[in-house]
C-alpha cells in the first residue's frame, strides 16, 4: 500500500493531502529527464570544450614533434646557409679568379622571389611564423645551390680548357729582349715626349731598330689592324679570348691579316716609328676584360725572378715615353 503524503497549509493551519496519481509521477519524471538532460549537455559541452580527447592528445603530441623538427630544420638551414656562403666566397675569390671567369654578383646569387605571395597558404597555420621563415630559408638555399651548381658547371668547362687558357694568356715580352736593354718606359705617369706634359702611360715601350720582329705574346686571333699617321700609328690588336687582349703600336709593317689566328711566338709585325712617336720603338699594352693593366705582370714565361726585378727597375727609372 502506497504511503499517503501531506503538505502543511499555513493558511488553514492544517495538513492537506498530496495527490500522488499518474499526473504527479509523470510530471516528476519529466522534470528528472529535463534536469538530467541539462546536466548531461553541460557535462558534454565542458568535456569536449575543456578536456582534450585521446585523438586530440595524439594530434597535440604529433604537432609538438613536428614543431620541434621544424625548429631543428630551421637551425640546420642556418648552418647550411653559412656553408653555402663559404663555398660562394671560395668560388668568387679562388676558382673564378684562377680560371678568369666573370664574377657572379650577389644580386643574382641571393635574388628573391617576386610576384605572388608564395607563403599565403601557410599563414593560417598555428606556427605560421616558424613555418614561413623556414620555407623562405629553404627557397633561398635552393636558389643559391642552383646558381652555385651552374657556376661549377662553368668552372668545369674552363678547367677542361685550362691548357687553352694558359696558351692564350699573354706571358712573354713582345720582342726579343734577353739582356733587357730594350726596356724603355713602363706603366705609370711619364712626361710626354712631344707635349712635355705629365701623362699616364698605359703600357710599356721597347726600343729597337726599325724592322725588329714583334711576337704575339699569346695564342689568339687578330681582331684589328689600323694604319694612322697620328696616335698609335700602325697597330695590331689580338683577341686571346678569356678576357685577354693585347695591342702593338707604331709598327713599320704587318705580318698578319685581319682575322688570322696566331700562336705565341708568331711574328706579327715589325718595329717602326709611325704615328705620334719620337723614335723607333714598340708600344705594348695588355687589356683584361677591356681594362688596361700593367704589362709587366705578364712576363712570367721568359724571365727569371732576378731578370723580372731588373726589368721593373729599368722601366721605372725612365721619366719619359717615346709616344
Amino acid at each position: 500500500m502506497a504511503k499517503v503524503k501531506f503538505r502543511y497549509n499555513p493558511e488553514t493551519l492544517s495538513y492537506d493531502k498530496i495527490e500522488t496519481g499518474f499526473k504527479y509521477y509523470g510530471l516528476r519524471i519529466l522534470l528528472y529527464f529535463f534536469f538530467g538532460g541539462v546536466l548531461g549537455f553541460l557535462y558534454f559541452f565542458a568535456y569536449y570544450t575543456f578536456i582534450p580527447s585521446p585523438k586530440e592528445k595524439r594530434l597535440e603530441r604529433e604537432l609538438a614533434r613536428l614543431t620541434t623538427q621544424v625548429e631543428i630544420m630551421d637551425k640546420n638551414m642556418d648552418q647550411l646557409i653559412s656553408v653555402l656562403d663559404d663555398i660562394q666566397l671560395r668560388d668568387e675569390n679562388i676558382y673564378r679568379v684562377i680560371f678568369k671567369a666573370d664574377s657572379i654578383p650577389n644580386s643574382i646569387r641571393k635574388a628573391g622571389f617576386g610576384g605572388v605571395n608564395r607563403y599565403a597558404p601557410l599563414e593560417d597555420l598555428e606556427n605560421a611564423e616558424l613555418v614561413i621563415n623556414t620555407s623562405k630559408k629553404l627557397d633561398v638555399i635552393m636558389k643559391q645551390a642552383y646558381v652555385q651548381s651552374k657556376s661549377f658547371d662553368e668552372i668545369i668547362e674552363l678547367a677542361k680548357r685550362k691548357e687553352e687558357l694558359i696558351m692564350a694568356t699573354p706571358a712573354v715580352m713582345p720582342i726579343s729582349n734577353k739582356d733587357l736593354k730594350r726596356t724603355a718606359s713602363g706603366w705609370g705617369y711619364r712626361i710626354h715626349p712631344i707635349y712635355k706634359t705629365r701623362k699616364f702611360h698605359s703600357g710599356m715601350d721597347f726600343t729597337a731598330p726599325t724592322g725588329t720582329e714583334i711576337y704575339s705574346t699569346g695564342n689568339g686571333k687578330v681582331s684589328k689592324i689600323t694604319r694612322q699617321k697620328t696616335g698609335y700609328g700602325n697597330r695590331i690588336e689580338i683577341d686571346h679570348g678569356f678576357g685577354y687582349k693585347t695591342l702593338y703600336a707604331h709598327l713599320d709593317k704587318f705580318n698578319v691579316r685581319l682575322g688570322e689566328k696566331v700562336k705565341r711566338g708568331d711574328v706579327i709585325g715589325f718595329v717602326g716609328n709611325t704615328g705620334t712617336s719620337t723614335a723607333p720603338h714598340l708600344h705594348y699594352e695588355v687589356h683584361v676584360k677591356n681594362k688596361k693593366v700593367n704589362p709587366s705582370h705578364y712576363y712570367f714565361n721568359d724571365l727569371t725572378a732576378e731578370e723580372y726585378e731588373e726589368m721593373i727597375r729599368i722601366s721605372t727609372n725612365s721619366n719619359q715615353t717615346f709616344d
